[in-house]
């Protein structure tokens, strides 16, 4: 199932499957700040207000984008394992 990088919580992981590309210079400038289809993505903090900006970690490296920004990214989520 494919979702959106704001529908992720925290710590939850997904991997980059596509930009959606309604304003195709967003999707450059995301491509540009380190953001590439099949890349891990795992959100781990949001702002006091509106959940904005929000920071997340894109193999190793942490950014901090504004959710208008993250909802442009299509990703499907790694399910978790559950250990006994």
């Amino acid at each position: 199932m494919i979702k959106r990088l704001t529908d992720l919580a925290k710590n939850e992981t997904g991997t980059i499957v596509d930009f959606d590309e309604t304003d195709p210079r967003l999707s450059v400038r995301l491509r540009e700040i380190g953001f590439a289809e099949g890349d891990s993505v795992t959100p781990l903090h949001f702002g006091l207000f509106g959940k904005n900006p929000m920071s997340v970690r894109v193999n190793g490296a942490l950014i901090a984008l504004r959710r208008k920004d993250a909802h442009a990214i299509l990703l499907k989520s790694i399910p978790t394992e559950v250990t006994p």
